[in-house]
């Protein structure tokens, strides 16, 4: 088990960073390990003792203006998806993108704040939008509430809205919402009370296990605190999901391929039933410059395949690769068409299923028993 030991901790409610501040902000970090990678990479030359949050928003682009016109009353959009339960059986999902106000954190990586709120949404607004996209729907059995941040976050989501949105999604035999393991506590059992019948599964990031990478996505928890908050909920009674990295910054192809096993690793040792797997995605601000300086580069094609391969192969809970934009890791490789359609059917199957084209050439991967 990787060292929770690191520069960088969360102390009531802020970010503290000790005497290892140089390390963060400065030059190089090292990661000491009982096992696995040793890494060693130069980090951003940012100044010495400059808040994290501070350097991640100065390299943002500003979207305020289109930001303050979004309406409060809609949500930014909705689909519909089919997923295994852990029987084996499909079903069907809504997944609702909600409006909102930003996340209070600010994670490295993170490019979800685009379609927030500067604000908090008014009263109301959140059951509004989840009743829109829910209209004419008919009886799909599960609903995914994402909200690019925290559902129990209450500048997010009003609590005064709970009891209304409980009674707007109770019908649904499964609810899955997104929340941050440091926000998790009695809220959580509350509202699954007030959803009954249908069961609440609760989705954490918990991106990587790497101590030092974790401390520097600026998301301030550690490995520790996942831990507690989904061992936390399952004592409740509520699932949870995991959503890990693949590639997070910092890391090169064969130490991203072994974080993000050893990541679900503890996930699933924690108590998550399902392991989202999220290829990391650049393309602006700290990412970008990160990008610049050789920190960072998107995971190719063949390391997703493998990364998938390998979870799954764990032979525990269900694990999902999130195919969003994929083309944008490997559209131009031999046989992408292919290979994405083999990883839909492992998401579908829960089955590692033979390599296709060029990929076929990796060592073949069964799944435990």
């Amino acid at each position: 088990m990787a060292s929770l030991t690191g520069d960088a901790v969360f102390i009531d409610g802020s970010l503290q960073v000790g005497r290892g501040a140089s390390a963060v902000f400065g030059c190089e970090f090292r990661a000491d390990c009982d096992s696995g990678p040793r890494v060693t990479v130069p980090l951003p030359p940012t100044p010495a003792g400059e808040d994290p949050t501070a350097w991640i928003v100065g390299l943002r682009p500003d979207l305020n203006g289109s930001r303050r016109a979004l309406p409060a009353d809609r949500p930014q959009g909705w689909i519909e998806e089919v997923e295994p339960d852990d029987s084996g059986e499909a079903v069907r999902f809504l997944t609702v993108f909600l409006t909102n106000r930003e996340c209070p954190w600010r994670c490295l990586m993170c490019d979800l704040w685009h379609h927030t709120t500067l604000e908090p949404v008014p009263p109301g607004a959140i059951v509004t939008q989840i009743r829109t996209a829910r209209l004419g729907r008919g009886d799909v059995p599960g609903l995914k509430l994402y909200n690019a941040g925290s559902f129990f976050d209450a500048g997010a989501v009003p609590l005064a809205d709970h009891d209304a949105i409980a009674s707007e999604i109770g019908t649904h035999r499964r609810v899955v919402v997104e929340c941050h393991p440091r926000l998790v506590g009695p809220r959580i059992p509350t509202f699954a009370g007030k959803i009954n019948p249908a069961a609440l599964e609760v989705a954490l990031g918990l991106e990587t296990v790497h101590p030092e990478v974790l401390s520097r996505l600026n998301k301030r928890i550690r490995v520790a605190d996942f831990v507690r908050a989904s061992k936390s909920l399952r004592s409740d009674g509520v699932a949870v999901r995991a959503f890990v990295l693949v590639k997070p910054p910092f890391l090169d192809e064969d130490a991203a391929l072994e974080w993000a096993v050893r990541s679900s690793e503890v996930a699933l040792e924690a108590g998550a039933g399902v392991v989202s797997l999220i290829p990391t995605r650049g393309g602006e601000g700290a990412l970008r410059e990160l990008e610049r300086l050789g920190l960072f580069r998107e995971p190719g094609l063949a390391l997703i395949e493998e990364a998938f391969d390998r979870v799954m192969a764990l032979g525990r809970g269900r694990v999902f690769m999130d195919l969003w934009e994929l083309d944008r890791f490997g559209a131009h490789e031999t046989g992408f068409l292919e290979r994405r359609d083999r990883m839909e059917r492992m998401n579908r199957l829960q089955q590692i299923l033979p390599r296709i084209g060029a990929a076929a050439a990796a060592p073949a991967v069964t799944r435990d028993s």
